[in-house]
């Protein structure tokens, strides 16, 4: 069986998106459990995520990254700066989020609500963020300039 290692990723990085964004519609509603059960699949679904990708990256790949020249050696430098550009914001702050994403939770669930709030209006956009530019980078990578 052939895994598309990079689609999954880029699924699960969308469906902790959506976690994400459904746990927040859920605490304007004041829907505390759904809240919760939302923000803590999103934060299961980003470690299935990180554990596919280090396997990917490590076992499949041998530690060696793809690069978009050589996926897309015909695309303009523009292009090829602009998926630079946020792949390295993606990186840097995914690497943030992770450690604040766990934390915040961990404050949340020792009813610790007013840090929990506190943090959690920092973690929320930069998770989301790194959700979202997890699938453009995958889009930019592998699908931008497939023909058709």
């Amino acid at each position: 069986m052939n895994i598309d290692f990079p689609a999954v990723n880029a699924c699960l990085n969308a469906l902790a998106g959506v976690l994400i964004v459904a746990g927040y519609a859920c605490i304007r509603r004041r829907l505390i459990r759904a809240h919760q059960a939302c923000m803590l699949s999103a934060l299961v679904v980003s470690a299935i995520f990180l554990g596919s990708y280090l396997y990917y990256h490590l076992v499949v790949k041998h530690g060696v990254a793809t690069s978009f020249h050589s996926q897309w050696p015909d695309a303009p430098d523009g292009v090829r700066y602009l998926y630079y550009a946020i792949l390295l914001s993606h990186t840097l702050l995914a690497v943030a989020v992770a450690p604040l994403a766990i934390f915040t939770a961990w404050q949340g669930l020792r009813g610790r609500f007013a840090r929990h709030v506190r943090v959690a209006r920092l973690t929320l956009p930069l998770w989301l963020y790194v959700s979202i530019t997890g699938v453009v980078v995958y889009w930019m990578l592998y699908r931008m300039y497939l023909p058709g």
